[in-house]
């Protein structure tokens, strides 16, 4: 059992020592896949970022105003029923 230890603790030290040496070349390969990978994307045209981001504002704003209404009605109803218990 201890020689399977030894073995284990070795080539944990192994790979440390792979990972460890090979991060350069590791890291010079990711960055070229990333280049690879972001010549693929399809980027949005400007007319499509600038309606999209008409739509979300809207929307925020929309949703904006209907919960300060529903909060006010919300307040509203338990000041009334607060008032009604006399507390």
């Amino acid at each position: 059992m201890q020689a399977v230890k030894v073995n284990s603790e070795e080539s944990s030290g192994n790979e440390l020592t792979r990972k460890v040496t090979g991060s350069i070349a590791g890291t010079k390969e990711f960055l070229h896949d990333v280049r690879v990978e972001v010549k693929q994307v399809t980027w949005p045209s400007r007319e499509d970022v600038i309606s999209t981001t008409g739509v979300v504002i809207a929307t925020v704003a929309f949703f904006g105003v209907f919960l300060a209404i529903v909060e006010k009605l919300a307040q509203l109803g338990l000041d009334r029923l607060l008032k009604y218990f006399h507390v």
